[in-house]
């Protein structure tokens, strides 16, 4: 794979509406528990207007979206900050833009900025990340 050059987006990926039974899945999966992703009381009881998403939920999105772009395996790296509240119905957009490539290896160590954002269009996780490519063609 050719990697790409720095200021250059990897291809996007765009969820579907988060929605109650995938919090209650991602609960289950991850053994995080917490009420506030699942119940409506408890989340209303600490002054939510309703269950918000896992923050790992929309980190686990941002995986996804390198490994779709660079395959599994690939991803070295990836640390990311939760900046806002992802509510019931959002639909995020995932996105990656190359900062650096460096060669390493026989291949490329790609860093990237990564960040979802909801539909009005804020980012609500963010970060950086690592991707190996290899072989030996240069953008």
């Amino acid at each position: 794979m050719k990697p790409q050059v720095p200021g250059e987006e990897i291809p996007v990926l765009r969820k579907e509406a988060v929605g109650k039974l995938q919090l209650l899945r991602y609960a289950g999966a991850s053994g995080d528990d917490n009420l506030i992703h699942t119940d409506v009381e408890t989340a209303r009881a600490v002054g939510l207007p309703n269950v918000i998403a896992h923050g790992m939920l929309s980190m686990g999105f941002l995986g996804q979206l390198l490994t779709d772009w660079a395959g599994a395996g690939a991803v070295r790296r990836i640390a990311v900050r939760f900046s806002r509240m992802v509510h019931l119905g959002d639909r995020l957009t995932c996105r990656g833009v190359v900062q650096e490539t460096l060669a390493q290896d026989g291949g490329w160590l790609v860093r990237l900025l990564v960040y979802a954002e909801n539909e009005a269009g804020e980012r609500v996780t963010e970060g950086d990340a690592e991707v190996f490519l290899a072989g030996s063609d240069r953008a």
